[in-house]
Parts: C-alpha cells; sequence; structure tokens
C-alpha cells in the first residue's frame, strides 16, 4: 500500500515516515507540506492512502479530503493535535483519527483498517482518451490530463507527456464523464483534481492554476461559481 504523508510540519512528516519503516506492506509515496502539494502528488503517483493533518495553510485537511470525497480506493487517515474535528473526519468517511504524537500501534491498525477498505473498494475501470499523432492512434489514460482546450473542429488534450488532438466535442467529454471533468470556459474542460486556484487580473478576468502545466485557462462568469465552490468545499 502506497501512503502520501501531507502535514506542514516537517519534524511530524520526519516521524511519520519512521513510522511507517516498521508497518509491513507499506511504501512512502511521498511527503509534502500543504494541500496543494498533495494534489500535485495525487496527480503524479499512484497513491492509496493519506496521513492527512488537518490545520495547513492553504488548502487545510478538511477541505482536502472533502475534495478527494469521491474517490473511493483513496483511503484517508487523519494525524492531528486536535479532537475537535473528529466528528467531521468521519463524516468525511475517513479510516481513522489518530491524535499526535502517532503511536506505532494505532498507525498500524489505521493502516490495516484502509488495506481492508481497499479490497473491498470496486476497482474502476481505467478512462482512455483516442486520438493521433503523425499518423498513428495514441490513447491518454484521463488520470494524466491536464486539460482539453477545443481548437476549432478538434479538441487539443494538454497530458502529462505533451498533447494530442481527439475529434470529440468537448460537450461530448462533459457528457461521458461528468465526475471528471469540471468546465472553466465553453472552450476549456480540466479535471477537478488539475485546479490549484485561482487569479484575478487587473481587467477583471478570472483564471485558473493548475496542476503540472503553466496553462492558466479564463473561467467564464457563469462557471466561476461552480468552480469556488469547488476549490472551497470540493
Amino acid at each position: 500500500m502506497r501512503v502520501l504523508i501531507v502535514d506542514d510540519e516537517p519534524l511530524a512528516r520526519a516521524r511519520l515516515a519512521a513510522l511507517l519503516g516498521d508497518c509491513a506492506g507499506v511504501e512512502i509515496a511521498g511527503s509534502v507540506g500543504d494541500g496543494e502539494a498533495a494534489l500535485a502528488a495525487l496527480g503524479e503517483s499512484q497513491v492509496d492512502a493519506l496521513l492527512l493533518d488537518i490545520n495547513m495553510p492553504g488548502i487545510d485537511g478538511v477541505t482536502l479530503a472533502r475534495r478527494l470525497a469521491g474517490h473511493a480506493r483513496l483511503q484517508v487517515i487523519f494525524c492531528t493535535a486536535y479532537e475537535a474535528h473528529a466528528l467531521k473526519a468521519f463524516e468525511l468517511g475517513a479510516v481513522d483519527y489518530l491524535l499526535k504524537p502517532v503511536r506505532l500501534e494505532r498507525l498500524r491498525d489505521a493502516l490495516q483498517r484502509a488495506q481492508r477498505r481497499l479490497a473491498d473498494a470496486p476497482r474502476e475501470p481505467m478512462a482512455y482518451l483516442h486520438g493521433r499523432m503523425r499518423g498513428e492512434e495514441i490513447r491518454i489514460a484521463l488520470d494524466e490530463v491536464i486539460c482539453l482546450l477545443a481548437d476549432e473542429k478538434y479538441v487539443v488534450v494538454h497530458h502529462r507527456h505533451g498533447e494530442l488532438l481527439i475529434e470529440e466535442s468537448l460537450r461530448q467529454l462533459e457528457d461521458a464523464y461528468p465526475e471528471q471533468l469540471i468546465r472553466l470556459h465553453r472552450n476549456c474542460l480540466v479535471p477537478p483534481l488539475r485546479l490549484l486556484g485561482v487569479k484575478t487580473l487587473a481587467d477583471g478576468r478570472v483564471l485558473a492554476r493548475l496542476d503540472g502545466t503553466e496553462l492558466s485557462p479564463e473561467i467564464s462568469r457563469r462557471n466561476l461559481p461552480a468552480v469556488r465552490k469547488l476549490l472551497r468545499l470540493g
């Protein structure tokens, strides 16, 4: 089981990493200090479980857990110094709620519970987008997509390894993957996990900040409320 540590305190991350070293069948997928870095890590590698702090700058642990709630195979274990959020954590489907300093026995119990949930969780079939590049048929896993931009009669798929042209329209893609794509503009769709934030320009336009690219597609006024709600509540 691959575990991502998310905590803004370096000493806390180091302690959790040391404890995970004493847990059988566990591999550390990464160690990051905030919610934005966690989203980036989730977009780059397979992660089965999070050890997630609650009080962090930017995207806090509860907000991050809300944004990830639709991913049945991603298990969340909160690790915090405060008891106040325990009820909210379990309402969000957390595997466990560990109080700092985390004890090895409690961590092992939580990880075993997460492993059982993973074993019982349905495996979703991998979704692919199909297109052509230099005369060859290419497929790209939807998980690798950064954003989709309409370009005349084609859609340009910006993904981790480059670009791909596909013939499906944004409307067809939006209808096919309603839970995996959100509309920013009539010419742009993005996977929700790629959204890091928004920035407002002096002329009033609002641009999206996306993980994995320097592209900052514009967000239309019509779609801005839904985007802000997603960033705030998940």
